[in-house]
């Protein structure tokens, strides 16, 4: 969830005793527990090194190797979501990665005869999105605005706007459109009773 101190100023305010009042401080107060756990997880992340917006939003992440190689920005979400660090793994703004998914910097060279561990920075840009069960390997680049279909497998860099799928992933002839506005974490519960009401 955003931070409880994002949240806090930029609530939705309404005249004390209305309904509008009761309603949105019992949904608050209601979905606070789980504001907390997410807050403290993002917390104990950055605590370790990790550089993640106070807007982004981190579901029931699973986060392994060196913290200072992850960066997250402004209004991300994550689900349920493993990332292996080691290289660096960079997401934009926007973007939205979708429950299952695996993000991988390290592999094995299956052409060295000492099997070699080979590995890649990873970067996710703005807007792109990530679908459920998708996996990135090592020194991809998934470019602004890009579409991982579920289950897709992805080795080679992915277009601006280009939607992939399949294993290993390929680009479909349907392009996205590049004129994008929209808040990935806008719809969730938590974010909505704080900001909206």
């Amino acid at each position: 969830m955003a931070s409880l101190h994002y949240l806090f100023t930029h609530r939705a305010k309404f005249p004390f005793g209305s309904r509008p009042f009761f309603k949105s401080w019992a949904k608050r107060i209601l979905l606070l527990p789980s504001l907390i756990v997410m807050n403290l997880k993002r917390q104990l992340l950055v605590s370790k090194g990790a550089r993640i917006d106070g807007r982004a939003e981190l579901g029931k992440i699973k986060v392994d190797g060196r913290k200072s190689n992850l960066t997250i920005g402004s209004q991300s979400f994550l689900g349920r979501v493993t990332i292996a660090l080691h290289d660096e793994v960079v997401i934009g703004n926007k973007v939205c990665v979708n429950d299952g998914v695996e993000i991988l910097t390290a592999s094995h060279d299956v052409m060295d005869p000492e099997w070699k561990h080979v590995k890649g920075k990873i970067t996710i840009e703005d807007y792109a999105w990530i679908g459920t069960g998708a996996m990135i390997l090592p020194g991809v680049t998934i470019g602004r605005g890009a579409v991982v279909g579920a289950r897709a497998v992805v080795s080679r860099d992915v277009a601006p706007s280009a939607i992939v799928v399949g294993v290993p992933a390929v680009p479909i002839s349907k392009k996205r459109t590049e004129n994008l506005t929209y808040d990935p974490c806008e719809f969730l519960a938590a974010n909505r009773a704080w900001l909206i009401g």
